[in-house]
Order: structure tokens, then sequence, then C-alpha cells
């Protein structure tokens, strides 16, 4: 088994974070950590709970899953643009536009 990589997690907090442009202080605020403790997470000399990585991610808008293995690549910005006009709508009408764009996907070779 593999031993995670607490350094590697701790550096995409963090690149996310400034990307975003939050300090380790807002980051903390937003997902009721200390400062100090996020400061720790980003150097990797702490382990976050499941829960605040959890929160990490949602604030930063990444999947808990790149924070932790980074095998997911960051969307593109064709992708962050579509994401971005989705948030704050209808969830049931959001969910029928992901079932359109998987029949649109299916079919890509015929279009």
């Amino acid at each position: 088994m593999q031993k995670p990589d607490y350094k590697g997690l701790g550096q995409r907090i963090r690149d996310a974070r400034r990307q975003k442009g939050l300090t380790q202080e807002k980051l903390g605020e937003l997902c009721g950590l200390s400062t100090a403790h996020v400061g720790h997470v980003e150097r990797g000399s702490r382990i976050p709970s499941l829960e605040a990585l959890l929160s990490i991610s949602q604030v930063l808008e990444v999947s808990a899953d790149w924070l932790l293995t980074d095998s997911v690549q960051k969307p593109t910005a064709a992708l962050e643009a579509i994401m971005a006009s989705l948030r704050g709508k209808d969830p049931a009408q959001v969910q029928k536009f992901l079932a359109a764009v998987r029949v649109l996907a299916d079919r890509i070779d015929a279009l």
C-alpha cells in the first residue's frame, strides 16, 4: 500500500488557495479551521480530517481526489467556464443539463 503524500497534498492545497486569491486565514475562516492548522496542513506536518479535507476542496472548488492524489487533471478553461455558469442554478436543471451532455458525449463521433 502506498503511503499518502502529505507534503504533496499540502502543496496542492496551497497552490489552489493562492490561485483563488485566498490567504491561509481566509481559507481557515471559510472552512472552520485555524490559520495555524491550515499552515500545518499546507506544510504536510498535520493530516487534515476527512471533514476538513472535504471543506477545503469545496471552498477551493477542486475535487478531493485531485487534492489527495493529483490523479485527476484540473478542468480546462472551457470546463471551468461551464462549471461557473452552472453554480447557483437549480440542481434539478443542472442534472438535466448533465444528462444532455452525456448523450452528446456518447455520440460525439457522429456529430
